[in-house]
């Protein structure tokens, strides 16, 4: 599912390898990547000037309904690197993010995470485009769709 992000508005976020995120293996645990691309997808949140606590306030939360990830070079402790982030696809009810962890500038990990929007109580879907239409502009002219 990962197609880049030529084109796309990217926020990079630097991250410092820290020793708890690596495994036996010296090598940061699989599962960190997750905790990455939600520190990345933040960040591109925020670079449009918009919350997940501004979402919460009103009931409503982002779930993960699917991940993607590719393992291409391994990143150890004390690595420097950056998270790129991407909206990779929306259509007014779910929004795929895409993520590029570069390190030593080459490319380690890739991947996609793709979302709805929820009523905090029921966990019932709601559309982003209805619910928060200022997301949803602002969504739509950051996005190129493929």
């Amino acid at each position: 599912m990962f197609r880049g992000n030529k084109g796309l508005k990217t926020v990079k976020t630097p991250i410092e390898v820290r020793y708890q995120e690596t495994d036996q293996m010296g090598v940061v645990y699989h599962a960190n990547y997750l905790i990455w691309f939600e520190i990345g997808r933040t960040k591109f949140i925020e670079s449009l000037g918009l919350t997940y606590a501004g979402m919460e306030k009103d009931g409503i939360v982002s779930p993960v309904i699917h991940a993607d990830i590719s393992f291409k070079k391994p990143v150890r402790y004390n690595d420097s690197v950056t998270i790129e982030t991407w909206l990779e696809s929306y259509n007014g009810v779910r929004s795929i993010y895409g993520y590029k962890i570069m390190t030593g500038g080459e490319e380690a990990v890739t991947g996609t995470t793709e979302h709805v929007i929820v009523k905090k109580d029921t966990f019932r879907p709601v559309s982003l485009k209805k619910t928060f239409p200022d997301w949803h502009k602002l969504y739509k002219e950051n996005i190129k769709e493929v």
